[in-house]
C-alpha cells in the first residue's frame, strides 16, 4: 500500500472515531435531555413495581436520572439529574419495603454502576483528545501512532464501561424477575455503548496502519535510493577500469 493512502486511512479513522463519540454522547445525555433519541435510551427498565413506595411504574435507569415511561414508550417524569447516578433501588426509591432481597445489604450494584459512569467519561475524554490529534494523522506518521495510542486508551476504558454496564443491568434484571417483577434491558443503550467500543477498536487499527504504511513506504524509497547509488558506483568503477586499460594499451 502506497504512502499516499495515509490521508485516506486517517480520514476514515476520524469519521469512525467521531461516530463512536456520537454514540457515547447519546447515552450520556439520556435522562438529562428530553429530545429524541435520548428519551428512548435507558439501561434497565423495571415494571410491575407499584407495590414499592416511591417507585415509578415502570422505572427506567438512565445516565442521569430514574425516569418513568409515557404513552409513547419514551422516558418521562424523570427525577432530578444526578451525576454518576448509582443503580441502587433502596437508595433510588428511598425505601426497602418490597424491594427484591438481592438489592438489600449489598453495595455491589452501587459500585458497578458508579465505576461504569466514571469509565464512560474517561473514555469520552481520551476519544475527544484522539479526535484532535487525529488531524495530524492525515499528514504524518507520528500523528497516526499518537492518535492510535490515544484511541486505544479510550477503547480500554470504553470496554470496561460496557462490561460493567452489562454486569449490573443483567444482574439487576434477574433480581427484579426473581422478586416477581418484570424487567428488561435497554437495547439502544446496549447498542450505542458496545457500538462505541467497536468504533474505537476499528479506529485504533486504522490509525496504526496509516502510520505503518507511510513508514514502509519511506523504507522502500530509501532502499531504492541505496540500490540506485550502488548501481551508479558499480558502473562508474567499471568505466574507470576500462579507461585505464585503454591508456595502458596506447602507451604500450
Amino acid at each position: 500500500m502506497a504512502p499516499a493512502s495515509r490521508p485516506i486511512l486517517g480520514l476514515v479513522s476520524l469519521i469512525i472515531l467521531a461516530g463512536g463519540i456520537l454514540f457515547q454522547f447519546l447515552v450520556i445525555l439520556s435522562g438529562g435531555v428530553n429530545g429524541s433519541p435520548e428519551n428512548q435510551i435507558y439501561f434497565l427498565q423495571a415494571s410491575n413495581i407499584a407495590n414499592i413506595a416511591g417507585a415509578r411504574n415502570p422505572s427506567r435507569w438512565t445516565f442521569f436520572a430514574v425516569c418513568g415511561v409515557d404513552a409513547k414508550g419514551h422516558n418521562a417524569n424523570c427525577g432530578k439529574p444526578v451525576p454518576a447516578l448509582p443503580f441502587d433501588p433502596p437508595r433510588n426509591f428511598g425505601t426497602t419495603t418490597n424491594v427484591p432481597a438481592q438489592f438489600l445489604g449489598t453495595h455491589k450494584f452501587y459500585y458497578l454502576s458508579r465505576f461504569m459512569f466514571a469509565f464512560y467519561l474517561i473514555a469520552l475524554f481520551f476519544a475527544a483528545c484522539a479526535l484532535c490529534t487525529g488531524v495530524l494523522a492525515l499528514c504524518s506518521r507520528l500523528g497516526g501512532y499518537l492518535s492510535g495510542l490515544t484511541v486505544s486508551i479510550a477503547l480500554f476504558f470504553q470496554t470496561l464501561a460496557a462490561a460493567l454496564m452489562t454486569a449490573w443491568t443483567v444482574e439487576g434484571r434477574n433480581a427484579f424477575r426473581r422478586g416477581g417483577h418484570s424487567a428488561s434491558l435497554g437495547k439502544k443503550a446496549y447498542g450505542f455503548t458496545w457500538g462505541a467500543m467497536a468504533c474505537f477498536l476499528i479506529a485504533t487499527v486504522l490509525f496504526c496502519v496509516g502510520g505503518a504504511v507511510s513508514g514502509s513506504g519511506n523504507r522502500s524509497s530509501t532502499v531504492s535510493r541505496k540500490r540506485s547509488t550502488r548501481s551508479t558506483r558499480s558502473r562508474g568503477s567499471f568505466l574507470d577500469t576500462d579507461s585505464q586499460k585503454r591508456v595502458k594499451d596506447d602507451y604500450a
